[in-house]
């Protein structure tokens, strides 16, 4: 078998909710592109993966694929995943993370097309289900947490996480008070502060909040202040969760365990180098007794990508499913929704198993690159 084509569909996604922007972003126009990968072969298997975001258009990677990545692959086994992984990630400086990942998670597609499992399976399957828990926009108010808060928790959600204005750290601990208040002393929170603080301002906060009983403490430091996060951690007995956007591909974790900076592990299949390096991931971080937490992918596909690898592996504890569910939830005819549990299910279906929505692409598409 032998790769004979790859394509990218620019597909526009349009009429956004207006939302306010977090830390370190802006806000979002109203429309974005989304790119549909197809990597063909010449058996007849295609293999497909979304590039792009509803805050990231998928023009930002889409050059870079196409230029670099694509003279990677074309004529080669798609079933060689391991060697045009290490083929793609010597190319990161040209090109980006994001690209690499989709490449990666369209091979794998193929992979469990060919094998006719889920990709889950073939990964080596650990679960069926998991918990989901929700993680909030940027709210106006403390009140309007306190009230989002206390609808997840009625609606059946395993645990919340706030993303604060982080503007200012006397208004994020009163948001998480206000929310542990409302949502009283048995539910599972989290805070993710987005890279806001400096070392002195992340300990007052940490401080707050393991008072308060929160389950983790994400991304409190910019995302490459090794030296700091070692600081906090030590003062802290919360549990760290940093590395999300920590630069540099698989092998840029070790430093964060050598040095004990972070109590969990932290990626997703778009931003980390797609399902091989988040296998990877996970695997190392069991060898440290640690949990490997995933993010939410950015797009819906590549959240089903997230799915299958949180199915195939222990040291994960939940899902996350970021709200509002209209910036995050598009091409797919059915994505992925929790049960009246809180639960989110394998999917069981060949490769991603999920139903790609071509009519809607078709009716949205600005242009294909090949």
């Amino acid at each position: 078998m032998k790769i004979t084509d790859v394509t990218l569909t620019m597909f526009r996604w349009e009429d956004l909710p207006a939302a306010l922007p977090k830390k370190h972003s802006v806000q979002p126009s109203n429309s974005s592109q989304i790119g549909l990968l197809r990597i063909g072969t010449d058996e007849g298997v295609d293999g497909h993966a979304f590039l792009g975001t509803s805050n990231r258009s998928a023009e930002i990677d889409a050059l870079s694929l196409m230029t670099y990545l694509k003279p990677v692959v074309m004529e080669q086994d798609p079933l060689a995943r391991e060697r045009l992984h290490e083929k793609m990630i010597f190319l990161q400086n040209n090109t980006t993370m994001r690209a690499i990942g989709a490449v990666d998670v369209a091979l794998w597609d193929i992979g469990g097309k060919v094998a006719g499992l889920p990709i889950y399976q073939m990964l080596g399957s650990y679960r069926e289900s998991i918990p989901a828990y929700v993680s909030s926009p940027r709210l106006a108010t403390v009140e309007d947490y306190a009230a989002e808060a206390a609808e997840m928790k009625s609606a059946g959600w395993a645990a919340y996480k706030i993303h604060p204005p982080a503007e200012d750290i006397h208004e994020d601990i009163e948001v998480c008070k206000a929310v542990r208040a409302a949502v009283g002393d048995d539910y599972q929170l989290m805070l993710d502060s987005i890279w806001a603080y400096d070392y002195p301002g992340a300990l007052e906060v940490g401080k707050a909040i393991q008072d308060l009983g929160y389950h983790w403490y994400e991304d409190p430091l910019a995302g490459d202040d090794i030296f700091n996060y070692v600081k906090l951690k030590q003062q802290l007995h919360i549990p760290i969760m940093a590395t999300e956007h920590s630069p540099g591909g698989f092998t840029a974790y070790a430093p964060w365990l050598v040095h004990q900076a972070t109590d969990y592990l932290r990626g997703d299949v778009a931003v980390k180098g797609g399902i091989t390096a988040v296998m990877k991931t996970a695997h190392l971080a069991e060898a440290f007794h640690i949990n490997y937490e995933i993010h939410h992918g950015g797009n819906s596909l590549m959240n089903v990508a997230n799915l299958h690898c949180a199915m195939a592996i222990k040291n994960t504890e939940m899902f996350e499913v970021l709200l509002p569910t209209a910036l995050q939830k598009y091409g797919l005819v059915q994505d992925i929704e929790a049960d009246a549990d809180g639960n989110v299910h394998a999917i069981k279906e060949p490769g991603l198993g999920a139903q790609i929505d071509f009519d809607l692409i078709e009716s949205n598409k600005v242009a294909v690159l090949a």
